[in-house]
Formats: C-alpha cells, sequence, structure tokens
C-alpha cells in the first residue's frame, strides 16, 4: 500500500487512499463516486471527476494551475459545499508547493499564498466551505511565521487531508442522522445533487437515501431536475440509479403535484450556507420547494455540516447571491438557441429558504430545531 510520509496512511490520490475512503465513509456500495475529489498521488495535482460531462462521460481531470482550480470551481467541474471545500485544500496545498519553490523568504510565500486564497475564493462567493476551507489552510501559513516553507508545505499537506477525513467522516453522521428520520417505504422529494457527488461519501442532502438504503430501509425517491444546471437529472438520478434506489425524475414544475398525490413523505436538500438565525441558502428552486411542502404538511429538512455554518451571518438577506451567465438558460443544453440573443434573462444560482419554512437542520453534530438562534449557536459552544 502506497503510504504518506508524514503519518504512514495510505497515499490520497492512490487507489489504496480511494478503497480507505470508501471503508471509512462506510462499507456501502451505495456510495459511488468516492474519488470525486482527490490528490494525486505525487502531490503535483488535484484530480476530479468533472461532473459537466455526467452522465455520459465519467472522466478524471487534473488541475495544476490556480487558473485550472477557478475555472473548474466557477464552471461547476467540482461542486458541492464539501466537495468544494476538500478541493479547496488540496488546491491551497498543490500551489503552496509551487511557491515555495521559488519563494525568496516567509514573507515572499505568505504574501504569494494569500493572493492564491484570495483568487480561487472569488471563484464561488456564495460557497462558504470554499472560503472556510482556503481560510482554514492559510491559517496554517500564518501560524508559522518566519518558518521555511518548505517545512510549511509538509504541514499544508496534513491539513488538506484533514479536510478530506473528515469531510467523510461529517457525512457519515449527517446520513445517519437524516435516515433515522425516515419510516420504511417513504417518498422522498429532493432538489439538486447533495450525494456522494457533492460531498463525497455518503452525501448531505441525498446521503440519508444512500444510507437508509444501505440498511435495509426502502425509500422511493423524487428528484426534480433542478434548472437551469440540471444537477438533479444529471447527477442525483444518475447515482440513486447506480446505487439501486428507486428514483423518478420530475420536471422542476412537478414537486408540487407529487406532493399534491400524497407521494412525498419528507424533502431533503443540502446547503451552501446557513445564516445563525436558520435562513438557508441552496440551488435556485429550493426555496419553491420548502413553501410547496408547508402548503401540504410535508416535513422540509436542509442537511449540511457545521462548516456551512456562517456565524458571521445574521440572516439570509446578508448572503451573496451568486448570478451566473444568462446562456445557462438560453443555450447550453440545446442544439439551437430557445431564446432571442437580445432577450435578458435573470439566473441566480441559489435562493434563500426562509427559517419558518424548515422542519430541522441536520449536521454531523446534531438535529437543530427552531429556534435555530439558539439550536445554531449551541453547535458552537
Amino acid at each position: 500500500m502506497a503510504t504518506s510520509e508524514e503519518d504512514g496512511t495510505a497515499t490520497p490520490g492512490s487507489p489504496e487512499a480511494a478503497a480507505a475512503a470508501r471503508a471509512g465513509a462506510s462499507a456501502s456500495e451505495g456510495v459511488t463516486n468516492v474519488d470525486a475529489v482527490e490528490l494525486a498521488p505525487e502531490g503535483d495535482a488535484v484530480v476530479i471527476i468533472d461532473q459537466t460531462l455526467l452522465p455520459n462521460r465519467l472522466e478524471h481531470i487534473r488541475l495544476t494551475t490556480a487558473e485550472q482550480m477557478y475555472d473548474a470551481i466557477l464552471k461547476l467541474k467540482v461542486r458541492g459545499a464539501p466537495a468544494i471545500g476538500v478541493c479547496a485544500g488540496y488546491c491551497y496545498y498543490v500551489l503552496a508547493r509551487q511557491e515555495a519553490r521559488h519563494a525568496g523568504s516567509y514573507e515572499d510565500f505568505a504574501s504569494a499564498m494569500d493572493r492564491q486564497r484570495a483568487y480561487l475564493n472569488s471563484s464561488r462567493p456564495t460557497a462558504v466551505n470554499l472560503s472556510w476551507a482556503l481560510n482554514r489552510m492559510h491559517g496554517v501559513t500564518l501560524a508559522h511565521k518566519g518558518e521555511d516553507p518548505a517545512g510549511i508545505v509538509d504541514l499544508l499537506r496534513k491539513e488538506a487531508v484533514a479536510i478530506h477525513r473528515e469531510d467523510l467522516a461529517m457525512s457519515e453522521e449527517i446520513s445517519r442522522l437524516g435516515a433515522s428520520l425516515l419510516h420504511d417505504g417513504d417518498g422522498v422529494l429532493t432538489h439538486c445533487n447533495a450525494g456522494p457527488l457533492a460531498c463525497l461519501g455518503y452525501g448531505t442532502g441525498q446521503g440519508p437515501l444512500f444510507y437508509a438504503h444501505d440498511h435495509g430501509k426502502t425509500v422511493h425517491v423524487f428528484a426534480d431536475e433542478t434548472r437551469p444546471l440540471l444537477q438533479g437529472a444529471r447527477l442525483t438520478s444518475y447515482e440513486l440509479q447506480r446505487a439501486g434506489i428507486d428514483v423518478t425524475l420530475i420536471c422542476d414544475n412537478m414537486a408540487s403535484i407529487v406532493m399534491k398525490n400524497g407521494w412525498v413523505q419528507a424533502c431533503m436538500v443540502g446547503c451552501d450556507r446557513v445564516a445563525m438565525n436558520g435562513d438557508a441558502a441552496n440551488k435556485i428552486g429550493t426555496s419553491g420547494v420548502a413553501i410547496l411542502a408547508a402548503h401540504y404538511g410535508i416535513p422540509f429538512y436542509v442537511l449540511g455540516p457545521t462548516s456551512t455554518i456562517d456565524q458571521g451571518c445574521p440572516t439570509g438577506d446578508d448572503i451573496k447571491i451568486e448570478e451566473r451567465d444568462p446562456d445557462e438558460i438560453k443555450t447550453m443544453w440545446y442544439a439551437e438557441p430557445k431564446a432571442l440573443p437580445e432577450v435578458k434573462c435573470y439566473n441566480p444560482a441559489f435562493d434563500v429558504t426562509d427559517h419558518s419554512l424548515i422542519t430541522a437542520i441536520i449536521t454531523e453534530k446534531g438535529i437543530c430545531r427552531p429556534p435555530y438562534t439558539e439550536s445554531l449557536a449551541a453547535l458552537f459552544k
């Protein structure tokens, strides 16, 4: 088995590490994409599954430059808050290796890494795990002021691996807690993708579905297609189908009728940022699902790691919403444009679900219920 020089464990990026990650998250066959983000064995690149090519092609790509990393995050080649965090940690490490080779001093190294951190962070401003992971990595650099950059790089590798391991453990616990809220035979509606591709391990928003399936509980899943980027169609239904879970793909505007028909007993979604009052930002369309669920009396659960809870964000009004290219609506999935070139588009990547619509927020530290100003704050005491 390939091992890390630092601690004798499997080298990230190796086949042994992928197997260890799979075993670390669970012994399950439901976790189908544990290699969605890895560090190359040599440590010179971050290797990711290009999620923009799924479900038709499964391809891995290497990220070696800051520009490639920025592009991969911006264009959703890697996506999902936890996976972005793991990717960001490895990206920081790979760039630190490069900067350390020609840094004349600690000050030069730290200054260069601060620029790289800010550059990568600007790619997706709403996903808090990106800034969280980059700031955590940069904190290691700042904590070793005046030391040899080469030695700091070794510490940064350990920190990036720690972020990855913590993500796998987090995913397992969130999925276990979420599955405890489901009954055998339940219908579950989900929006966007927060399964193994997005979160490694089991996932967050879809993690309980895989966990329940692997532990003998039957669930029937309705997956919103999730316009305009179709993560629910391309990714969620792909992962669930491969895992042998009963999944039905629906257009976003069909959520109401499947709820009215009595086919849905719970809604489960991931999150990209949670404010301290419980308002939660997730993929555009999530708040509409929550409103429908409230109308039909269906529990609406938000699942995510504590790293997505922004202690500096009092309410959802303080969450910056990323606006994306109009061509994602007009041309991306079509042989010919579906709107005139001069037609204006509004294409926000996220919306914010009001805390009053959320039944519970499920983290690796426990299930939080209203009032969220108290239950979320208690997580950090």
